[in-house]
């Protein structure tokens, strides 16, 4: 494909452009309402995640296989779970979201947590599916967090390495670094301080039950107030790296990008408030199997758009578009060059 990133189709509409709009908006309206089966599947190191599996599913057992994987303590209410899981299931997929540990409805059973690079969890529910549904063609997406994590779990994997048969990652944090930079200014510090402030009550519960394998108290935890020093002091001793800066190293999938081998959709856009506005100009051009579509406008996985006079998702119409387009084909070719027609 062109090296030249796709301009995505994506319209906003008139007076709601503001990027912090558009990430707002999505959890401003009304939650689809969607029913959903809960299973608990263990893990081998004893811990669990937690699966969504939308209810009513496909009774035949080779109906395609959707898997989502939300972002930064997201979970099956979050408003683009709801968006996106409805939509696949609406096109007749088994639809499924992988909660990650502690993010369900229940807290996990070990000391840590996850993070953006943990791929781990995501391939043995992949490998899962697999083995449950050996004839159905499956789909992953992430979201922010999640997309950064399948996009750094099928580059290590290789385009076999998964039973997928495609990937979409809807704006991912892809310099997890430069994204905690552009979280600390501006405007951007309240969702900052959103996030941090749901990671450090999960902590503090922790604490409260019994001490964690790294040193910290909770009046340390109560002070750490930006991404860069909450990283430093919980996530990375907690999973193995050595500092915040080798986290953000190890664990962003944007270095990864030119050795994606399956067949990939990257949807971002330009104004992202949690990403820097010259993301991709940092990073090495996707690979051949890589098709990226910039938004100028959608804000942070938002891209509320208007149709015939009603506010709705374009990530769930692009979505559609895209798992329709997959399934006709079985199995998506090597290059999507070829996106959708407005």
């Amino acid at each position: 494909m062109s090296r030249t990133p796709f301009s995505a189709d994506f319209r906003a509409p008139r007076g709601l452009g503001n990027r912090h709009v558009q990430t707002l908006l999505p959890r401003l309206r009304p939650l689809v309402p969607l029913a959903r089966e809960t299973e608990i599947l263990n893990l081998p190191d004893g811990d669990f995640v937690e699966l969504a599996w939308v209810h009513p599913a496909p009774v035949r057992d080779d109906a395609p296989v959707f898997v989502l994987f939300h972002g930064l303590e997201g979970s099956f209410d979050s408003p683009y779970a709801r968006e996106l899981l409805r939509v696949a299931s609406a096109l007749g997929w088994r639809a499924v979201l992988m909660h990650f540990r502690g993010c369900g409805q229940a807290p996990n059973r070990l000391p840590r947590a996850y993070h953006s690079g943990d791929t781990a969890d995501a391939y043995w529910v992949i490998g899962q599916l697999a083995h449950r549904y050996p004839r159905a063609i499956k789909v992953a997406a992430g979201v922010s967090l999640g997309g950064n994590m399948l996009l750094k779990l099928v580059a290590e994997q290789g385009g076999d390495g998964l039973d997928l048969a495609g990937a979409i990652a809807i704006s991912a944090p892809l310099d997890l670094a430069a994204s905690a930079d552009a979280l600390n200014r501006g405007f951007a510090r309240v969702y900052q301080r959103h996030l941090l402030n749901a990671l450090k009550r999960k902590v503090a519960a922790k604490l409260a039950a019994g001490p964690l394998p790294i040193s910290l108290t909770s009046r340390q935890l109560d002070a750490l107030e930006t991404f860069w020093a909450y990283d430093n002091a919980v996530t990375a001793p907690l999973h193995g790296f050595r500092s915040a800066t080798d986290y953000y190293r190890r664990a962003s999938a944007g270095r990864l990008l030119g050795e994606i081998e399956l067949p990939t959709l990257i949807l971002h856009a330009a104004d992202d408030p949690f990403m820097p506005a010259d993301l991709f100009s940092r990073l090495p051009a996707p690979a051949d199997a890589v098709r990226l579509e910039v938004a100028r406008q959608g804000g942070h996985v938002g891209f509320i758009e208007s149709r015939d006079g009603k506010l709705g998702s374009w990530l769930a119409r692009r979505l559609a578009w895209q798992l329709e387009n997959w399934a006709s084909h079985a199995r998506p070719h090597r290059s999507l060059a070829a996106g959708p027609k407005e």
